[in-house]
């Protein structure tokens, strides 16, 4: 099990723009990296569309396009699909049931909470078994 997720500055920025410019709808991506002793190391994220237009402000589906493109992209420079990362407009970064079941084993999930002004928490989780654990993020 991987308990630490290792975000460097300039992604978790990309994100906290991203999440920002989005409000007041749900935005999401996915998390590009690799594992090392204990820890996941991010080195870029990969935008995506969210498809769900009927709930963007407390929903997200990730548009399976931008999955591709994703997957392509850690390909072609030797990397992988570490996680998911997406917004919590005005609610805790804490993942939902919704978050839960739709959540994939070994993958990191890194959930913002954003209001309009600013980005209030970012906090990282992974899926063990029917529960979400809490993972630590450090400066990578």
């Amino acid at each position: 099990m991987h308990g630490v997720l290792l975000l460097p500055p300039r992604v978790r920025t990309e994100l906290e723009f991203l999440v920002i410019a989005g409000y007041p709808d749900e935005t999401c991506g996915l998390l590009l990296g690799e594992y090392e002793a204990g820890a996941c190391r991010v080195l870029s994220q990969h935008p995506a569309r969210n498809l769900n237009r009927e709930r963007a402000r407390d929903r997200f589906e990730l548009d399976p396009l931008d999955f591709l493109a994703a997957e392509h992209s850690a390909a072609a420079t030797g990397v992988l699909v570490v996680g998911v990362w997406h917004s919590h407009p005005d609610h805790p970064a804490r993942p939902s049931e919704t978050d839960r079941a739709l959540a994939w084993p070994g993958w990191s999930y890194l959930i913002l909470s954003v209001t309009a002004a600013a980005v209030v928490d970012l906090r990282c989780w992974r899926l063990a078994g029917h529960d979400f654990i809490e993972e630590e993020v450090r400066h990578g």
